[in-house]
């Protein structure tokens, strides 16, 4: 007879391993390397405890200090990288917009005016997706030198260029994301941003013939609600704040950034693709998209420089000479003053941070905990755009959020099996009591997960 503790604890954590095809990992996320370890201490554990009969006291002793003993030595570790994480990614939205509304002299004309400069910002954008590259590299040396496992690295036996298409998906629709940026607010182009899940499942069933399950379904019908009401929140209740928009600039901005999001979800299928059929470390395909990116688009901005023509919606009247994209005056601004240039160096250095970060945490935990971390800075870029008076308060932005972030969640299936977890916790209390007092396993307020009972 198996005794209740040990099969609630393995059916907490042993549940749902097997890959269903749909395109997303198993309990809405892949299973880290820190959750494998775990399973291989409980698996012997369990193996010794079936070996000799033990009191369920003890049982229930042996598997808490070790999950006692495995949470003191990740949970620091984890704490730490996913709060670099959430910082990082905050950081990139509000630095490049932090850099937008400072006015500064430049070269087009010398009067102040603001950074209006998204090309060029995307640049720096890829500059800093290069440097993983670089900290893909040190991180390959270093294991090579002290005599490491290489095989994490797969056979490196690949052309670079595999990585160009990709990259040239997302320097078009990052560029785009930054002239949405430009023209609307910063919170509401971080909650915009998740509409990539609707079209990046669309993609995956097409493309990957990946199958989508009812809860991808749901949350994306739900994805969508959340945005509807996001941009009629913007335009109808728009009230302006510190940035001097217009409610049909910022409609026109929140309209870019979704239509960018299928260029990003295009991007996704293509690199899912590329890491299944190469197996290559996430961090050196960041680092080759960021260094495809930043050459394509610094090339690019020499001739943008030279055409006679500036985006219809931009503060165009500081440009004595209309262009393209005034890279000069964008330098000029760095040089006039540090409220443009450190905000414009901080995105590079975060956008590098958060990369690694948030590979970090899709290795030791999953790819889910990273969603799920991700829909928060939403909030917290909202929260710090109302404290400073970028924009002021819409009362239908909290509402879109909280749609949004039921989106993502219900699509990721983070919500039910929470829900599982808690109610199986609960049965297994139930079941502790009615067996200490001499009662069957009847009427639980719950039904037990298979084999809890037997």
């Amino acid at each position: 007879m198996r005794y209740w503790i040990m099969d609630s604890l393995q059916t907490v954590l042993l549940l749902d391993d097997e890959d269903d095809g749909s395109g997303v990992p198993p309990s809405g996320g892949v299973m880290s390397s820190a959750d494998s370890h775990l399973k291989i201490e409980i698996k012997k554990e369990t193996e010794c405890q079936s070996s000799a009969f033990q009191s369920p006291a003890l049982v229930s002793s042996n598997y808490f200090r070790i999950m006692h003993s495995w949470i003191l030595r990740h949970a620091l570790f984890n704490g730490m990288i996913a709060t670099l994480m959430v910082a990082t990614g905050t950081i990139n939205t509000l630095a490049a917009k932090w850099a937008d509304l400072n006015p500064a002299g430049g070269s087009n004309p010398v009067a102040e005016h603001f950074y209006d400069h998204p090309f060029f910002q995307a640049a720096t954008m890829f500059l800093g997706e290069a440097l993983c590259y670089a900290a893909f590299k040190a991180w390959y040396i270093w294991r090579q030198c002290n005599n490491q496992d290489m095989s994490i690295f797969g056979d490196q036996k690949f052309n670079p260029l595999v990585w160009a298409i990709p990259a040239m998906c997302d320097l078009c629709g990052t560029s785009i994301m930054y002239v949405g940026l430009t023209w609307t607010y910063a919170a509401s182009f971080q909650m915009l941003r998740g509409s990539v899940i609707i079209f990046t499942g669309l993609l995956s069933v097409a493309f990957l013939g990946n199958r989508l399950k009812i809860h991808h379904w749901v949350g994306m019908v739900t994805v969508i609600v959340g945005l509807v009401v996001v941009g009629v929140g913007d335009y109808v209740f728009f009230n302006g704040g510190s940035s001097g928009l217009d409610k049909n600039t910022v409609l026109a901005g929140d309209l870019l950034i979704v239509l960018a999001q299928i260029i990003t979800a295009v991007q996704m299928t293509i690199e899912e693709k590329i890491m299944k059929r190469y197996k290559i470390q996430p961090l050196q395909g960041v680092g080759w998209e960021g260094i495809f990116g930043f050459s394509t688009l610094t090339i690019l901005l020499i001739p943008m420089y030279f055409i006679p023509w500036h985006l219809p919606q931009s503060s165009s009247s500081w440009q004595e000479h209309a262009r393209f994209e005034d890279t000069i005056d964008a330098f000029k601004q760095w040089a006039y003053t540090p409220h443009v240039l450190v905000p414009s160096l901080g995105l590079v250095f975060s956008i590098a941070f958060f990369n690694f970060a948030g590979l970090t945490v899709t290795e030791t935990m999953n790819a889910t905990t990273r969603m799920v971390l991700d829909t928060f800075r939403s909030i917290i870029i909202w929260v710090i755009s109302l404290a400073v008076g970028w924009q002021k308060f819409e009362p239908l932005q909290p509402v879109g959020y909280i749609i949004l972030l039921a989106g993502i969640w219900i699509y990721y299936d983070v919500i039910m099996p929470t829900i599982r977890y808690i109610a199986t916790h609960v049965n297994s209390f139930v079941a502790k009591y009615r067996m200490a007092i001499g009662y069957d396993e009847q009427s639980l307020l719950f039904p037990l997960p298979r084999d809890v009972s037997t």
